[in-house]
């Protein structure tokens, strides 16, 4: 099997489709960016929905969340690209994929700042409501700064899979990384070469980053004075 691969791995004219390849890779780059840049802030917002005192707003943060994780992203893209169109609702492709992942991830990221919050001391909770705080200035001097100490770490291996799961949005079109793949070896049949590379391109941009994750978990000790969130995988939400 080795010795197949190799006969067929042929480097010869990668030259030429290269540049395509990293063009493709700058997209799914720009889209892992674009989805973290919508999906973080989004996120808070509904794990702060979600605890919060109104009912409406708990029962609909809480809706979001189960009705987004319990649907493909495949089919969320689907949905906005193919079906809103129907209702006179378009977006370009690059923005449809925005779009339709920043909806998926926000729903998992809210989670995490959830589990990131109730895992703030309840002690220090009920001294800051001792001391006459609001809600609000609660949140942001004693909650979220200690909750974000312990997420950090999570939010980078969901941005590590984000940059992964940008392949769903060749779906609608969008000339991302698998894209672009897809044309060059429809045209030059060379299956092995090109996917190959693809997956070393994947690696290079993601190996440094879990590096990264890693040095955060032991900067901040998880799992040691502070316990990380548990979240559901992403592998198991994002595949199609």
């Amino acid at each position: 099997m080795l010795t197949t691969f190799i006969g067929l791995f042929d480097l010869h004219g990668v030259g030429e489709y290269m540049p395509a390849l990293l063009k493709g890779a700058m997209t799914s780059l720009a889209l892992t960016l674009c989805i973290m840049l919508i999906s973080l802030p989004l996120g808070l917002l509904i794990a702060l929905a979600k605890i919060g005192r109104s009912r409406i707003m708990r029962t609909l943060a809480s809706i979001y969340i189960e009705v987004i994780r319990g649907t493909p992203a495949l089919l969320q893209l689907f949905y906005i690209y193919f079906v809103l169109p129907s209702f006179g609702i378009r977006f370009d492709p690059f923005w449809a994929g925005v779009i339709g992942l920043s909806i998926n991830y926000s729903a998992y990221l809210a989670e995490v700042y959830r589990a990131g919050i109730a895992a703030v001391p309840q002690g220090q909770i009920e001294a800051a409501k001792a001391l006459g705080m609001s809600r609000r200035k609660m949140l942001r001097l004693i909650v979220l700064p200690q909750a974000i100490r312990v997420i950090i770490p999570p939010l980078g291996n969901y941005g590590i899979s984000l940059f992964k799961d940008t392949s769903l949005v060749s779906i609608v079109t969008v000339k991302e990384l698998i894209f672009t793949g897809q044309i060059i070896s429809s045209t030059n049949f060379e299956y092995v070469t090109v996917f190959t590379i693809i997956g070393a391109i994947y690696l290079a941009f993601s190996y440094p980053s879990a590096l990264v994750v890693r040095w955060l978990e032991r900067r901040m000790k998880v799992g040691g004075k502070a316990k990380a969130p548990a979240t559901t995988p992403r592998a198991t939400a994002a595949t199609p």
